[in-house]
């Protein structure tokens, strides 16, 4: 597998995510993106969970990390010791880097950030921080599972769901019906954007309209942001950040990140909630009490080398995913009424309406028929869809598709 030498480190007011040289064009794609590695047997939960079928199921991905990453793994795991961890001093500086020059959060403050050992347990801990018993949070539909889940971990509080909507040729917010499903007791609104799996990145007039929403009713706008580096074209849909609303607007909100996803280290287990007003911030933290464990030693270390190093990289990938989302896209349409997908904005999930296939349980059936392991968009909140994950060899990819279009009526 081609390797990339080592970036320096960014000098004092660089942008270490500014293209340089040919870091941003698509020359050794082949190499690093088309290479199958065997992961049955290696205790991950994507193939060793049903290890006779062919999993598509779970969002991480069949490419290795950036070299880069596994560099700063291994020169952590050299030394040896592997006691109780804190931030390395190079982590918060890269982590500011990334908020002003890839956020553009100009005026980002090291005193927002509060490290976790992910990002499914900073959505329980807003849950738990900011709502009662009595109480509710918001969510639409659909939506990654753990969002319809976390109000159980804080006692007596209910969850409050509205679909998202499609009207101009692709999905929205459905503004009338949130309207007529809040109530007085809605404490948090837990936005996924880019949306899973819907693929969606919203605009701003849209993330505005929605932080007035929850200002207007005392609601805390949490903001799960993990896919924001994965947008297909960003000229054409830019990511706006909850950090980028503006002043009171921006005070109500906590903005969810992490280098899992798209430098694919969601095994390591690091995410950073980032909540520029004070007060907001304190409770949030006090909730954690003793529930979640520590972000582990080599976890820190792998998130500083994705933020320091991995842009080059990720624009690579950037371009796989889009070659492969595009491929998926076009063999749906060749398929047939039974199967229906709109291309996503971000991400690599693919949603594909299957109530046309005219079986009571769509991911059954491919699991039956096919071999195929894929996400069951029941879990999401919509029965009759499912997710497909694109993030793998096109090799990989394209004997998945010929699984289903085998097991199509």
């Amino acid at each position: 597998m081609a390797r990339n030498p080592a970036l320096p480190l960014a000098a004092p007011g660089e942008n270490p995510f500014a293209q340089k040289g040919d870091a941003g064009q698509t020359t050794g794609v082949k190499d690093e993106f088309d290479t199958i590695i065997p992961r049955r047997g290696t205790g991950c939960i994507k193939y060793d969970r049903k290890p006779d079928l062919d999993p598509f199921w779970v969002a991480d991905m069949d490419f290795q990390s950036p070299p880069e990453i596994l560099k700063a793994i291994r020169k952590r795991i050299d030394h040896g010791i592997f006691g109780y961890a804190c931030p390395q001093p190079g982590l918060e500086p890269a982590v500011l880097d990334y908020l002003v020059h890839r956020r553009n959060v100009a005026d980002a403050d090291p005193a927002w950030i509060t490290h976790l050992g992910g990002l499914v347990p900073a959505l329980s801990l807003a849950v738990r921080a900011f709502c009662k018993p009595g109480e509710a949070m918001m969510t639409c539909t659909p939506v990654y599972p753990p969002f319809l889940g976390v109000h159980r971990d804080a006692p007596g509080v209910d969850l409050i769901t509205v679909d998202h909507t499609w009207r101009d040729d692709r999905w929205e917010f459905d503004w009338e019906a949130m309207e007529a499903a809040v109530t007085p007791a809605t404490r948090v609104f837990l936005l996924c954007n880019p949306q899973n799996p819907l693929g969606r990145v919203f605009t701003r007039a849209e993330i505005e309209r929605l932080a007035r929403f929850c200002e207007a009713r005392n609601i805390v706008l949490v903001s799960d942001e993990i896919h924001c580096d994965l947008i297909i074209d960003e000229a054409a849909t830019p990511h706006v950040s909850a950090l980028n609303l503006d002043g009171p607007l921006r005070a109500r909100t906590i903005t969810l990140l992490s280098p899992n996803k798209t430098w694919n280290i969601a095994g390591l287990g690091y995410a950073v909630a980032v909540t520029p007003d004070a007060a907001l911030r304190r409770r949030f933290e006090a909730a954690r009490g003793h529930t979640l464990l520590e972000v582990n030693a080599l976890a820190y270390h792998a998130a500083e080398a994705a933020y320091r190093h991995g842009e080059p990289w990720r624009r690579r990938l950037i371009e796989r995913l889009r070659a492969n989302r595009d491929e998926l896209a076009a063999f749906i349409g060749k398929s047939g009424p039974p199967l229906r997908v709109h291309p996503g904005e971000a991400t690599y999930l693919a949603w594909i309406d299957a109530r046309g296939l005219d079986v009571k349980n769509p991911t059954a059936h491919f699991e039956e028929k096919a071999g195929l392991f894929l996400s069951d968009g029941a879990f999401f909140g919509w029965p009759g869809w499912f997710r497909f994950n694109f993030a793998c060899p096109p090799e990989t990819m394209r004997r998945g598709l010929d699984k289903i279009r085998n097991a199509l009526p």
